[in-house]
């Protein structure tokens, strides 16, 4: 065995001596180093063997001041390393004449070479000797990586066509993006590189008629095709049912003669291809390919792209899901938390909705994005949420509050902010809950924020806020006419409020009267 192995140089490296190799399973000598004594190796080709068996470094003799240390070569034909090695430094007048004996060495040639070598601690020896074993072990799976990897891509440049299609299928992959608009996009594609008829992909529901926990889902089955697809949806589903797909992750591959067979109930499909769209266990439908376009059956490179793609679209879906029904659990927490606001002050009750509609529309009239858009909406909803944490007695009282019940009052925003802030969903929600109550000139609270250090969200829902506050009847008062809330806009507009926000408020006044007269 050549010494000039990697594992070997990985060793002589280590150690800084060059080792015998040993055959690890018959522990015959292979290679003699030059730089080791003669020793008599043979009588421990036992030892030998059971080092390469252990896969350990393991000190097979230790006779001080010499120990022989062997070491198991990972990937190198169960070859085993061997040297000796001395413990202590060793002086030419010194007697080894013991421990040559004992390893078959001529006491003169041992100690010669003794005394030219550098001490090891035994323990030292051991780690070194662990480490160089795990970082062969190491360069081995490297190789075999690199191998495997060589191999992969020569098997992907065979089948260009296949990556292709699902490259551009992941860069698809967006989760505002439907299960079935992602469908018809892979449907389309797929018959540039599938030699069928016609494919489809039957979608399952995901949620029942009567599910309030999944509402928005899915509650029957849709069949996206393309090209002539022999089947309708009900068919679809009795082909799924006769094939037991339900019962397989695997794909389903027919072809004649099953196809041919009195039993078969579909003579319009002769070749046929099924793959699940699956995440994990959930199956939400599944892609077919039917009908070879030049009648011959269909094997295993069309099923395994099939598997990719489905296995691309099941993902895709189980995200969609996710993300769906955590979005419909954030809906619910919010819808519970602004009922238990309206339930603490039946007064109000419906303010935070309006609240939130009327916001909505200033933010739509100022040109801000959907995202805010959405974000000013929840704010809305929640920019009250604190006045759970309000005494009734002064939430409900009809007439003026005293200093120190309006105080009280005012740490709704910071109860707020301390209920919603571990809800990482409801991030962009928090500024508008603590700032809502902030003035344009300084003087609100809690931070007495001014102008444009107030979030833009925070100064469109105070508008909205206020608004609806003077627009409804309160026990202490009517709501006020619509020309004097307009006014008391116009006075306060950048003191009190945003400017370009009351502008907003007076230009879209009729679609924002039709919202709370809707609300009422």
């Amino acid at each position: 065995m050549a010494p000039a192995s990697k594992t070997a140089a990985l060793v002589e490296q280590a150690f800084g001596v060059e080792f015998n190799l040993v055959d690890g399973e018959s522990g015959e000598l292979v290679y003699a180093s030059p730089d080791q004594p003669g020793a008599d190796w043979q009588m421990r080709a036992e030892l030998f063997r059971e080092v390469a068996r252990r896969g350990r470094p393991e000190f097979v003799e230790e006779e001080p001041p010499l120990v022989v240390l062997a070491l198991p070569l990972a990937g190198a034909d169960e070859c085993v390393a061997v040297a000796i090695f001395v413990t202590r430094p060793v002086l030419p007048g010194d007697d080894v004449s013991q421990a040559a004996r004992a390893l078959g060495i001529d006491p003169e040639e041992a100690l010669r070479w003794a005394s030219r070598q550098t001490p090891w601690a035994p323990g030292s020896l051991e780690r070194v000797g662990r480490l160089v074993i795990k970082q062969a072990a190491a360069g081995a799976r490297i190789k075999e990586l690199e191998e495997d990897t060589e191999s992969l891509s020569v098997n992907l440049a065979a089948t260009y066509e296949e990556i292709s299609l699902l490259y551009r299928l992941t860069q698809n992959l967006k989760i505002s993006q439907s299960d079935k608009d992602l469908g018809r996009v892979a449907l389309e594609w797929m018959q540039e590189v599938v030699p069928a008829e016609g494919l489809a992909i039957q979608l399952l529901p995901v949620a029942g008629e009567d599910d309030s926990l999944t509402r928005g889902g899915r509650t029957h089955s849709v069949l996206l095709s393309f090209g002539r697809c022999p089947v309708d949806d009900e068919q679809f589903s009795r082909l799924a049912e006769h094939l037991n797909l339900r019962e397989s992750s695997q794909p389903t591959v027919v072809n004649p003669p099953a196809t041919q067979d009195d039993s078969w109930p579909f003579p319009q499909v002769e070749q046929l291809i099924t793959v699940p769209l699956a995440e994990g266990r959930n199956v939400f439908g599944w892609l077919a390919a039917f009908n070879h376009v030049s009648g011959e059956e269909f094997g295993t490179v069309e099923a395994s792209l099939l598997s990719s793609v489905g296995a691309i679209l099941g993902i895709h879906s189980g995200n969609i899901e996710l993300y769906r029904q955590q979005s419909e659990l954030l809906a619910g927490v919010v819808r519970a938390l602004t009922s238990a606001i309206d339930a603490k002050d039946p007064y109000t009750c419906g303010h935070s909705d309006r609240v939130a509609r009327i916001a909505v529309r200033l933010a739509q009239e100022l040109g801000c994005d959907q995202k805010l858009v959405d974000t000013i909406y929840l704010s809305g909803l929640l920019h009250d949420i604190g006045k759970i944490g309000i005494d009734d007695s002064v939430l409900r009282k009809p007439g003026k509050l005293s200093e120190e019940e309006y105080e009280h009052i005012k740490t709704h925003v910071r109860i707020g902010h301390r209920i919603l802030v571990d809800l990482k969903k409801l991030d962009e929600v928090l500024p508008v809950v603590l700032y809502h109550h902030e003035s344009w000139d300084g003087r609100g609270y809690p931070r007495r924020l001014a102008g444009e250090e107030i979030p833009l969200s925070a100064r469109i829902v105070a508008v909205a806020d206020s608004l609806d506050a003077m627009g409804s009847d309160r026990p202490y008062r009517e709501r006020m006419p619509d020309e004097k809330i307009d006014d008391i806009f116009r006075s306060g507009a950048a003191k009190q409020w945003d400017a370009q926000v009351v502008d907003a408020l007076l230009r879209a006044r009729d679609d924002i009267r039709e919202i709370m007269r809707d609300e009422r």
